[in-house]
């Protein structure tokens, strides 16, 4: 699955109020040096069918070249009237010109909860990634490329799409800076924003004679009204040590050695995944994803837990209270920061994580303690008392230990046993002349899944896309519009699942009948890609963008490419998606891949209104036997996923001898993991399925 920023009640304190106050952005911002940034602008690539529509093409509500394209002539949304209204009125009368809404929550994360998700409300578009902006005239969302034909179709006639990193389309503060008047002010929630994000914006537009606003309260949450939903309060499970490998308490004293190179008292964790990772604990607050609203502060003697107390049963109490964790009321994060920060207590945050908020509650905090800064009797000036550095939770998350990898290996295991079933099933309906939904494929999938030992949920929601729905990257099948699928179908299957052990993540692609030739050579051509990335080998300190060519080159030599990355990490009975490392061609990310990251390998080809095809499997970053090692140490792949790739869908003739061999071991590996499990199981139809599907090329 391919990954590509309120004031809500749960982020006011205990009196019922706000707990920001009108912000004063100079004592957030200080002295900071204007740095703009260039819209990117793509090399098109040709494509081999002359009736493939390229996603670049404008549509009636697509920015293409003019950003007065977006005024729409007459609102039907009635949200966005209410919207409007209420922005012209906000920050007490002073009213703001341009409100921006992104996906994320206050925790930042990729899928928050139903109660916060305000740009899939406000915008009807329920993508994962996305930013919508309103302002008195117009409404447009920015997304990426996994999105664009989603969103074209749950955009209502109100909006604008902005296809994000194509040609002429600018970015979010060039259109605001086009679209807006000098001194416009726009509008932020600063739960929803990080601290990097949010001065970054605030330099652009200040470059221009605009302002950014940090509001006190969400309108959008004015406009949802009581429709909004509830906040949840899944109960909490603690995440066996057998798969966590380290106990709180390691984690904790690991966590803290850091914090004492770094210099500082206090760590602010607000990524739900880990605070999850940190405390040994699993939720159920996120469809998917085993989290939960929460956040922890550590300090040099302490560590505290943020939660709702009614998720709390008595193993989790239990298991807490051995860790010494104290636990307080969700809504206590930030009153808490608040007093460290009056203290003189330095503050490590992560600016690519942290809200914006919570740098400015530590910041006033401190400030407010003004008298004692300049009698020289102040622990630390206020406009040090946060440290913005990337957080050690993260890296430690990310390489996982031998018990973490040890559970990934058994959670694809019993995801492979899964996946022989239904595919045996699967072939078998099809075969006998039966037609199936998209929808009853999900509901199969699901179901074996469902029958393996440790499931807990779907890690994702299920990609089932026949035809021309898998050019649709994130498609979702629904019941009263699902594709049917029979013997003429492309079939794009992108699925996972939550384990007790382990998360899973893989992709295939397979032709019900008699595939096309063209349909074979793009196939194998991602096919090729896919092996020129596990086969890879690095040397140590080499990012994903790095890598991300090998992917691609086969395809390109036919004039394709596929818009989104090749990469994400992917965590250890946590989220299908986490960072810090990624295979993509965003070469920002600097971050080195590491042994024992984990990551997927994705690569695929879109064709609008004909088909998609993408091959995932997840690997796992191990040591390289070179015969040199020339300036450090050399990584390579060691694959997790164990599951068929469909033959009949290959062009031998265009795969070197390396790569059938590549095939040919892949899938004898395939056989050795699995045979033996469905054999106790007596499973004879499936093991039969299962080496046919592995025989050699």
């Amino acid at each position: 699955m391919q990954s590509a920023s309120k004031l809500s009640n749960t982020c006011r304190s205990a009196a019922g109020k706000p707990f920001l106050s009108h912000l004063t952005l100079s004592n957030v911002f200080g002295s900071l040096k204007v740095k703009t940034i260039e819209p990117s602008h793509p090399q098109l690539h040709p494509l081999f069918n002359k009736n493939y529509h390229h996603t670049l093409t404008t549509t009636t509500r697509t920015m293409a070249t003019n950003t007065e394209a977006a005024t729409p002539t007459t609102v039907t949304d009635p949200k966005l009237v209410k919207l409007r209204e209420l922005l012209a009125s906000a920050e007490s009368g002073t009213g703001v010109d341009a409100l921006i809404v992104p996906s994320e929550d206050p925790h930042m994360s990729e899928y928050p909860p139903e109660c916060d998700a305000r740009r899939s409300f406000i915008s009807n578009f329920d993508g994962s990634a996305g930013t919508a902006v309103i302002t008195a005239a117009a409404a447009a969302l920015w997304t990426d490329g996994r999105y664009f034909l989603q969103a074209e179709t749950q955009l209502g006639p109100d909006w604008t799409l902005m296809k994000a990193g194509t040609a002429k389309v600018p970015e979010i503060h060039e259109w605001l800076i086009f679209t807006l008047p000098e001194n416009a002010r726009v509008g932020i929630d600063p739960t929803c924003h990080t601290i990097e994000a949010a001065e970054k914006l605030a330099k652009q537009l200040a470059a221009t004679g605009r302002s950014l606003v940090p509001l006190t309260s969400n309108p959008v949450d004015t406009v949802w009204g009581s429709a909004r939903p509830a906040a949840p309060k899944a109960p909490l499970r603690v995440h066996a040590l057998k798969w966590a490998g380290q106990t709180v308490a390691e984690k904790l004293e690991a966590a803290r050695k850091e914090m004492a190179a770094a210099g500082v008292g206090a760590l602010a964790v607000t990524m739900l995944d880990e605070v999850a990772w940190l405390m040994n604990l699993r939720g159920g607050d996120v469809a998917y994803n085993p989290v939960f609203l929460s956040y922890a502060l550590v300090t040099t003697d302490s560590a505290t837990l943020f939660v709702d107390s009614d998720k709390i049963g008595d193993e989790v109490a239990s298991h807490l209270a051995e860790a010494g964790i104290v636990v307080k009321p969700y809504e206590e994060a930030f009153n808490e920061v608040k007093n460290l920060a009056s203290q003189g207590v330095r503050i490590w945050m992560d600016p690519a994580k942290v809200s914006f908020a919570m740098k400015t509650v530590a910041i006033e905090s401190a400030a407010a303690n003004r008298k004692r800064e300049e009698n020289g009797t102040a622990k630390i000036k206020s406009d040090k008392i946060v440290l913005e550095k990337p957080s050690p939770v993260t890296a430690a998350k990310a390489v996982k230990n031998e018990a973490e990898l040890k559970g990934l290996h058994e959670a694809h295991a019993r995801d492979g046993v899964a996946l022989v079933k239904f595919f045996t099933w699967l072939d078998k309906t099809i075969s006998s002349g039966k037609t199936l939904t998209e929808c009853q494929i999900d509901e199969e999938l699901t179901a074996r899944r469902a029958a393996q030992a440790g499931f807990i949920e779907l890690s994702f929601p299920t990609i089932a896309g026949a035809n021309s729905n898998g050019a649709i990257i994130h498609y979702r099948p629904l019941p009263e519009s699902c594709s049917t699928v029979d013997n003429t179908t492309l079939l794009l299957l992108d699925s996972g699942g939550q384990y007790d052990c382990g998360t899973t993540d893989i992709t295939r692609t397979m032709h019900m009948g008699t595939p096309t030739q063209h349909q074979c050579i793009a196939f194998t051509a991602v096919l090729k890609g896919h092996i020129g990335l596990d086969v890879a080998i690095w040397p140590e300190g080499t990012p994903g963008c790095a890598l991300d060519t090998l992917a691609r080159t086969a395809l390109w030599r036919l004039g394709l490419n596929y818009r989104h990355g090749t990469g994400h990490g992917v965590g250890a009975a946590l989220n299908v998606h986490e960072g810090p490392q990624s295979i993509s061609a965003r070469f920002w990310n600097t971050t080195p891949l590491l042994p024992n990251m984990v990551c997927s390998n994705e690569p695929g080809y879109y064709e609008d209104g004909a088909f998609g095809v993408r091959i995932e499997n997840l690997f796992v970053i191990v040591p390289a036997k070179t015969e040199h090692k020339f300036a450090g140490e050399y990584y390579t792949c060691d694959r997790l996923t164990v599951c068929p790739l469909q033959k009949k869908m290959i062009v031998k003739k265009d795969l070197t001898p390396d790569e059938i061999s590549w095939v040919d071991q892949y899938h004898e590996h395939v056989y050795k993991v699995l045979a033996p499990r469905l054999e106790a199981e007596g499973c004879a139809e499936e093991l039969e399925w299962l080496k046919n599907a592995t025989s050699p090329l």
